[in-house]
């Protein structure tokens, strides 16, 4: 807020624009100060950009580096609605023929027709237990590792559906629901995994002291094993089975990830012939990884291009034009590019022998021609740009020095880190430097304030006995 004063009324100056101007011509050094960090701050975006791209490239080549691109496979199956396949990264390439008589079941069990709410059920208790049964079910085996489960039902609690409710929330192997239709509403219970192990009894304690009469809460038991079988068996437990390349292998579930090392197969249904699964290297990821790391190193290059070079027509020179850091990393960046290794073997040296042709612009066009045919040798181009040279490291592959390279620069004491971390520095300390320069600015206006006014005062009395002496001449030549 602009102060109030009567300063220059005694002298009649225009003491307070004065002040101001003074003030003003000892303001300029703050000013140019802030025109300084202002470009210091432009730098330092710049250089966050720089980072952000350099992170970046580095993880492409990070990418490319890593063992597991190079192994990753790609499965396909000739029968993808009978046999589905996927492939890991240990999956050796190959044919496999699969055929598929069983599929995996859940045994499925449903009551008859029960009263819905609010009519109840009956209370007492139902006991789920896991197992298997033998062919003809007279005999029940318990499941290793697995635990009787048993169910409270009190009065209150015994409607269709809060039965349902309470058997799900005592996750005892098995999934419960109601199902309703034109003859009325039924509970079906199923189990919650496939295979012969998962098949389930349940034992009723009724409230009526009889458990086995199919009347209110015995209408939910089934175990044939003695002769009880309220609830009708819709399903039974069964396993998988089917022949992998002739042999015959037999899984509880519909899923089989360790027939096969690396695949993971699921069977969808039964076959009537051999469904082939086909595993090949992935070829088409590879290259996907390495046309990556080409538009990530382009990114780069082209960043640092455009804040370096100077328009001659416009007469603008980039941010970081003239940055000693930012021409070593241009420098860095094309030099590793231009480079070779003997890692990818004979007629693989160099990224243009890739169909990764370098530019004059020093960006990297894809040949994808050439390049599609340099995959057809895929340990070489592994080799050229995932090979480690133990005994020499610029002979490693090119993908893992570009790694090295990149985290180097990114690293605590890294020059990209190290250079915003001095311009961070610069901003600081300028701003600490304008705090002060404000400061004496501060004291100069009310050094000159209190001159001036001192002078105004002086000024004003000075005035005054002009007009009084004045007067009294003018008094004298009249009495004369």
């Amino acid at each position: 807020m602009a102060t109030i004063t009567s300063a220059g009324i005694g002298s009649g100056l225009d003491i307070e624009s004065l002040i101001t101007k003074l003030v003003a011509a000892e303001r300029a050094p703050i000013t140019q100060l802030a025109t300084r960090t202002d470009t210091l701050k432009t730098q330092l975006s710049v250089y966050g950009k720089l980072q952000s791209a350099f992170s970046t490239l580095r993880d492409s080549a990070l990418k490319l580096s890593r063992p597991e691109t190079w192994q990753a496979s790609l499965a396909s199956s000739t029968d993808s609605t009978s046999v589905a396949v996927t492939a890991g990264s240990s999956t050796t390439s190959g044919k496999f023929a699969v055929s598929v008589s069983k599929l995996a079941a859940s045994q499925t069990l449903s009551s008859k027709v029960l009263p819905s709410a609010p009519a109840t059920i009956g209370n007492g208790n139902i006991t789920i237990e896991l197992g298997s049964w033998n062919s003809d079910q007279t005999e029940f085996t318990t499941k290793a590792g697995s635990t009787a489960v048993t169910i409270e039902i009190a009065p209150g609690e015994d409607q269709l559906t809060q039965i349902r409710d309470k058997i799900n929330a005592a996750k005892a192997g098995v999934v419960a629901s109601v199902v309703t239709d034109a003859s009325g509403s039924r509970l079906v219970m199923r189990s919650s995994e496939t295979g012969q192990t998962n098949a389930f009894r349940i034992s009723v304690g009724d409230a009526d002291g009889i458990n086995g009469d199919d009347s209110g809460l015995s209408a939910l038991a089934y175990d044939p094993s003695v002769g009880v079988s309220s609830m009708a068996l819709n399903l039974a437990a069964a396993n998988a089975m089917a022949v992998l390349n002739g042999v015959a292998v037999e899984s509880e579930s519909n899923t089989m990830k360790d027939a096969i090392d690396g695949l993971n197969i699921t069977l969808l249904k039964p076959t009537t012939a051999d469904v082939t699964l086909s595993v090949d290297q992935d070829k088409d990821g590879i290259k996907k990884a390495i046309n990556e790391f080409v538009t990530n190193y382009n990114a780069a290059v082209t960043m640092l291009r455009d804040q370096t070079k100077y328009d001659a027509s416009n007469k603008t020179a980039g941010t970081l034009q003239g940055d000693s850091t930012a021409t070593s990393l241009q420098n860095q960046l094309r030099g590793l590019a231009g480079s070779g290794t003997t890692l990818g073997g004979s007629g693989l040296g160099r990224f243009s022998d890739l169909g990764l042709d370098p530019g004059s612009d020093g960006l990297i066009k894809v040949n994808d021609t050439k390049l599609t045919k340099a995959l057809a040798n895929l340990d070489q181009v592994k080799g050229f740009f995932a090979g480690v040279d133990t005994t020499d490291a610029s002979n490693s592959g090119l993908a893992v020095r570009f790694r090295t390279l990149t985290d180097k620069l990114l690293s605590t004491d890294g020059s990209l880190t190290s250079r915003q971390a001095g311009l961070q520095t610069r901003i600081n300390n300028n701003g600490k430097q304008a705090d002060k320069m404000e400061d004496r600015v501060s004291l100069t206006e009310a050094r000159l304030r209190a001159r001036y006014t001192a002078l105004d005062t002086q000024m004003s009395k000075l005035t005054s006995l002009s007009n009084y002496v004045t007067q009294q001449m003018a008094l004298l030549n009249k009495s004369s």
